[in-house]
């Protein structure tokens, strides 16, 4: 299965890209002869995940957090996935922070609760499995829209990442 290198589209066998109409490596042999030979349209050395499909690449960005995320930005040429790999990072860099945020909080109530001798300050921490499961109804919601080839934006993230893709 080959992909065009111009936009990414599955072109096949064929010499010119369906989407695009970029031609597919076909070159011209020079002298005597003026038959055209089809060069491979993409090698393995040119696109290493050219076995896989577009959505299930984009899945995969989600699946090990930042690190399949951050492979799949510098491998893959395809914008679908790129732009994927890089939510997939900038999702977790917003799931640090958050943490970081819930965590600095959580020690603000609790000593200040605890200072005016009303110890409440633990009811801070139920807020954490709140949290998780919001961030794993975020990733797993990520992930079913890149399985189904949809190229959703996340809130504040998504801007972000569309102008580094540069999309």
């Amino acid at each position: 299965m080959a992909f065009c290198k111009s936009c990414g589209q599955d072109a096949g066998e064929a010499m010119f890209c369906p989407k695009c109409g970029a031609p597919q490596g076909a070159s011209q042999v020079s002298g005597a002869q003026s038959a055209s030979v089809a060069a491979p349209a993409a090698t393995a050395a040119e696109y290493p995940t050219a076995g896989l499909e577009e959505n299930i690449a984009g899945l995969l960005c989600y699946v090990f957090g930042w690190i399949s995320g951050l492979i799949f930005l510098l491998i893959d040429k395809r914008p679908f996935v790129k732009f994927h790999g890089a939510q997939s990072i900038a999702l977790n860099i917003g799931f640090v922070a958050v943490w970081i945020l819930y965590i600095i909080f959580s020690f603000f109530i609790t000593m200040v609760s605890a200072m005016l001798h009303f110890p409440i300050g633990f009811i801070s921490f139920f807020l954490l499995p709140v949290i998780g499961l919001a961030f794993l109804a975020v990733w797993i919601f990520c992930m079913f829209k890149a399985y189904s080839h949809e190229k959703f934006k996340l809130p504040i993230i998504g801007n972000i990442v569309e102008k580094m893709v540069g999309q």
